[in-house]
């Protein structure tokens, strides 16, 4: 067998999509180009590694031992890189987050300088929502998680962030009834949520329960930005955190609908388990956060002041 690295690389991200169109994507390869590479790799073995049932690819119980191996050569190739950047004095490995949907417009400023300023650090951030992150961390996943709503059950540590603000809006077509009472916007138009699981859902839900409004029309969507078109489209109104609607603000596409109440105020934080044991890439982590964050905020969200 003469099989690479590229090449078991490759099939690993094959089997955790369980799509070429999907892994190719996610490796910034061409889709012809990562079938090819799946084709010559299972050259080498005499049992089928993948199937294709009804267009839609799986994976074989022999093609999963393959992948569970493929992962474990990696793991060690990446680590003696680790230690040979260790050994030249850099910093060097792995740091992986899990943030909740609305944190990535916060999440990159805060990796930025730090990722530029040491090469040997690999970063691996998860976007979802508020129910996956908080069991990503409680499965030790992760090395940290970025949460607006600290989780109840789970001991952490925390580093507090900045300041998140929810508000009401409406796209411009949402507008077109000048007369439309705070009250009437929540129990006769539509409202557009975000998915169970989400923190800006259950905020907008005790926000309407606290209020006694009556829903009669909801919208569900899955992300953040789903939710930002459905209301720049007129679809419906919606509570959002300001922090992911900067462009849109300043270009009009959406309004704050001032409502008593609001905004709802809650504190991004980056946590962590009390119990785990951080390595010394996420030490060093928290330690240029500490020093840098103020002047990430105020480079990057100070236009948040203005509203």
């Amino acid at each position: 067998m003469n099989y690479t690295l590229h090449q078991l690389r490759i099939f690993l991200q094959i089997t955790e999509s369980q799509s070429i169109t999907k892994a190719s994507e996610e490796l910034f390869l061409t889709q012809p180009a990562v079938s090819i590479q799946l084709k010559n790799f299972q050259d080498q073995f005499s049992i089928p590694l993948t199937e294709v049932v009804g267009r839609k690819l799986y994976v074989t119980d022999f093609g999963k031992e393959i992948a569970s191996a493929a992962k474990k050569i990696l793991n060690e190739v990446d680590a003696i890189n680790y230690k040979i950047l260790c050994y030249k004095g850099e910093l060097a490995g792995k740091l992986k987050f899990s943030v909740v949907s609305t944190g990535k417009y916060v999440m990159p400023y805060m990796l930025s300088n730090f990722s530029h300023q040491n090469k040997g650090v690999d970063l691996i951030i998860d976007v979802t929502n508020k129910t996956q992150v908080v069991e990503s961390l409680e499965l030790n996943a992760v090395d940290f998680a970025m949460v607006s709503v600290l989780p109840k059950k789970l001991k952490v540590e925390r580093v507090e962030l900045m300041q998140n603000k929810l508000y009401l809006i409406a796209g411009k077509k949402g507008l077109n009834n000048k007369n439309l009472s705070r009250r009437k916007i929540f129990e006769q138009s539509p409202l557009i949520y975000r998915e169970v699981g989400s923190a800006t859902r259950a905020a907008m839900e005790t926000f309407i329960i606290k209020n006694k409004f009556e829903v009669r029309k909801k919208i569900e969507l899955t992300s953040n930005e789903a939710v930002k078109q459905a209301v720049i489209a007129g679809l419906g109104f919606s509570i959002m955190p300001i922090i992911g609607l900067r462009n849109e603000l300043k270009n009009n596409d959406v309004q704050i609908i001032p409502v008593k109440g609001l905004p709802i105020e809650t504190k991004w934080n980056l946590i962590w388990l009390k119990s785990k044991k951080l390595s010394p890439t996420a030490l060093a982590f928290l330690d240029y956060l500490e020093k840098e964050k103020h002047q990430v905020i105020q480079d990057n969200f100070d236009w948040i002041s203005a509203y």
